[in-house]
């Protein structure tokens, strides 16, 4: 397991709604690619990339930024980290253990109309086998 430099606070977006105390835990379809199962939830220390999370998450509803905290270990998300960028620059984090919701935030920035179509097309890519990173 990596080091882990960061203390929080830390942030999950989804289009779920949720209310403080509840659990946010592994093993559920993918909120991009829903055929693939989670072994891990992933988590951020920055608002705004957990409000593209929540924007972008192929479910129907409202995207949602909830401030979360992890109830056991974490590590570096790798699919971000050295894979694609040097170091955590996206500050984003997975574990196995559940996130508990603490509360949720509003005050994170939306996408624009543009932003959101380029990130739904690049999505669509990376379902078509095309490749790609998505920062959960």
């Amino acid at each position: 397991m990596s080091e882990v430099l960061d203390d929080g606070p830390f942030f999950h977006g989804t289009k779920a709604q949720l209310r403080p105390g509840e659990l946010l835990a592994a093993g559920f379809p993918s909120n991009y690619r829903p055929e693939i199962i989670m072994n891990h939830i992933y988590f951020t220390a920055l608002r705004d990339g957990a409000g593209l999370a929540a924007e972008i998450a192929g479910m129907d509803g409202t995207p949602h930024v909830y401030e979360v905290e992890p109830t056991g270990e974490f590590e570096n998300d790798p699919n971000v980290t050295d894979k694609k960028f040097p170091g955590n620059p996206t500050r984003s984090y997975r574990s196995t253990h559940p996130l508990r919701v603490i509360r949720e935030v509003h005050d994170w920035t939306r996408l624009s109309a543009e932003d959101l179509q380029l990130w739904r097309d690049r999505l669509a890519g990376i379902r078509r086998g095309e490749g790609g990173v998505i920062i959960n």
